[in-house]
């Protein structure tokens, strides 16, 4: 037999490989530049052999990120955005925003001028997400009365593990029946 040996790709193969990878899964998952940081780096070092250097890889993928930011493909303020939209309708705490968007690679700077765009719309926001969350869950205020004292540390504990804090969680819980009826007609 003969052996069939691999050609070696160039540097312009290797990056228009790259960015069609990256293209496909911009199309597909709309990321953080750091998550698609991420996938490239796992993509090729997984299809290539173990003879390339991690950091050429980590320069190529540098320059396709630059590119794909360029031509506005990816960007993180407005990844910032729309998951604190999406979170804050499905009741996450402002603390559970900033950690998820801090696990997805965004930086302080985005972060920040989310958090405060969502704190400027509405000041009281945990409040809401919290009732938010009572509602999905059934705890607290949504609960029937005479159940409320025996789970009262069960759904603080919940409400604390969603990431509000203490006060937000305790102000809450003291809601009385009807207000929390009208709260909700309001959300």
């Amino acid at each position: 037999m003969i052996p069939i040996r691999k050609k070696k790709k160039t540097l312009k193969v290797t990056v228009e490989e790259m960015r069609n990878f990256a293209f496909s899964y911009v199309e597909k998952y709309a990321p953080s530049k750091q998550q698609l940081k991420t996938y490239l780096l796992k993509k090729y070092l997984k299809n290539s052999g173990l003879n390339i250097k991690k950091q050429n890889i980590s320069d190529l993928i540098e320059l396709v990120l630059e590119d794909l930011e360029n031509n506005r493909f990816i960007d993180d303020k407005f990844y910032s955005d729309i998951k604190a939209k999406n979170m804050i309708q499905r009741g996450s705490s402002i603390n559970k925003i900033r950690n998820y968007l801090i696990s997805k690679g965004i930086k302080s700077n985005f972060i920040k001028d989310t958090i405060s765009q969502i704190q400027d719309k509405n000041s009281d926001q945990d409040f809401y997400s919290a009732i938010k969350i009572c509602k999905k869950k059934r705890i607290g205020p949504a609960r029937t009365e005479d159940n409320r004292p025996l789970f009262y540390k069960k759904d603080i504990s919940l409400l604390a593990r969603n990431g509000f804090d203490f006060e937000t969680s305790k102000k809450v819980m003291e809601i009385e029946k009807n207000d929390y009826l009208n709260i909700i007609k309001l959300l």
